[in-house]
């Protein structure tokens, strides 16, 4: 190891606590730390490369370092790195807004930028609720959401969440919520048909619940749920953090079935990748609840500081033209079949319990037993120590738990598929079998 390696693994040891992660453990082994990127590589500070099977945290998506958003970024630097959206306005922020509005689903007309897919959650929650509240429907205050739910880690939006494991220890300190299934449509309809009076809003990640595990929705829910709330007088929120710019294989995942949210929350692919930066969707009729004279009190009182980021909104520009270019969603559609069928071959592996896939998200369930579905205990590891194996190889993987995730960067060409596939098949059969033969 060479002695700047040294000094940064002693520094991030010393210094740094990482998110999501047990630091009791992580303090007994030297961290791989990434230095440079190229394309779908990542490059160590030894110089080692690593295909980025996840696009770092499922965010990039045309590739580290793509031209055209390094460009659009500097040049943005020569005019403007920040000015604040309160009291002002910039012109990267408006060219966004409106661009957003061209590409999204039909009737969302106004954008609140945040900087995070948490954020933009906590603004959907306020926005929705605060609109009942000033059109005069004060009885409109529960939020509904859905069994095994993620939809960030501030409190509003752990509100809202589903999974135990991330959320039970915050139960102290949320609002309480209504939680609702969509595996049981006739249940999910006649709670709302008991309680909208009470509803302000259902928050959903359509067609797939991505930290629950890639949840894989059936065909023809979320339309029905659009239908259900807009029977009901319930917003419809749809949090595309994860599945929106194309992971999907459609910009949104909402145009797959010609949905359109009342709200949409958008992070992650905004910018490519590159830069924080979040984005609040809505109506004019929303819009509209909250304009009234200044002596009402009505505003909508919520703020970032880096809200509209200059630097930020003109990473997501360029990416939207990359996109258009590029024709990133039409190059992605035979990736997403071959991705298809290169999966089966997974379930030659015995302890592969369950592989769902849609687009470019795939979750690849592992399990003591397929037949039964007995997962691996948590204290196990069995995840982590998968992901872990392939990085011998040159692949950089984060799991969920017993679910190994892929999520490469919607460029990445087929050889490079490849050597994902095959990397992470080599990873589970040689594991798997070594230790639960």
């Amino acid at each position: 190891m060479k002695s700047k390696t040294k000094r940064l693994v002693a520094w991030d040891k010393k210094y740094l606590w990482h998110p999501f992660t047990q630091m009791q453990d992580w303090l007994k082994d030297d961290p791989l730390i990434i230095e440079r990127a190229e394309g779908c590589f990542l490059i160590d500070t030894e110089g080692r490369r690593y295909l980025d099977g996840v696009s770092s945290l499922w965010v990039n998506v045309h590739g580290h370092r793509h031209p055209a958003i390094d460009r659009a970024i500097k040049n943005q630097v020569d005019r403007l790195s920040h000015s604040t959206l309160l009291g002002l306005s910039n012109r990267p922020a408006v060219e966004l807004a409106k661009k957003l509005v061209e590409i999204a689903p039909k009737g969302l007309e106004k954008v609140f930028y945040s900087d995070n897919g948490s954020t933009a959650v906590e603004v959907a929650i306020k926005m929705a609720y605060q609109y009942w509240q000033n059109v005069g429907q004060k009885k409109k205050v529960t939020i509904a959401h859905l069994k095994n739910s993620y939809h960030g880690d501030t409190l509003g939006s752990v509100s809202v969440g589903g999974i135990d494991l991330f959320h039970k220890v915050y139960r102290k300190l949320i609002f309480k919520t209504l939680t609702v299934d969509i595996f049981d449509m006739d249940r999910f309809e006649q709670t709302f048909k008991k309680h909208h009076q009470a509803i302000a809003a259902l928050i959903v990640e359509p067609l797939v619940q991505g930290a629950a595990g890639m949840i894989v929705w059936p065909a023809g829910i979320l339309k029905r749920i659009a239908q259900i709330c807009r029977t009901y007088d319930v917003l419809l929120i749809a949090d595309e953090v994860a599945t929106g710019f194309g992971r999907t294989g459609k910009m949104f995942a909402c145009d797959h079935e010609r949905v359109s949210p009342d709200i949409l929350c958008l992070a992650k692919g905004l910018t490519g990748g590159y830069l924080p930066l979040a984005a609040t969707l809505t109506t004019k009729k929303i819009f509209n609840g909250f304009c009234f004279d200044y002596k009402d009190q009505k505003t909508f009182f919520h703020g970032h500081t880096y809200t509209g980021n200059p630097l930020a909104c003109a990473a997501a520009l360029a990416n939207l033209q990359v996109f258009e270019k590029e024709k990133t969603l039409n190059k992605l559609q035979p990736k997403i079949e071959y991705l298809k069928k290169r999966l089966v071959k997974f379930y030659d592996l015995k302890h592969v319990g369950d592989i769902r896939q849609h687009g470019f998200m795939v979750g690849i369930e592992l399990a003591k037993d397929r037949r039964t579905k007995e997962p691996f205990a948590w204290e196990e590891k069995i995840g982590i120590k998968v992901c872990q194996k392939v990085r011998e190889r040159g692949v950089i993987l984060r799991p969920l738990g017993n679910v190994i995730v892929l999520m490469p960067p919607l460029s990445i060409s087929i050889k490079e598929l490849d050597q994902l596939l095959d990397v992470t098949y080599w990873a589970m059969e040689l594991f798997l079998s070594r230790n639960f033969s």
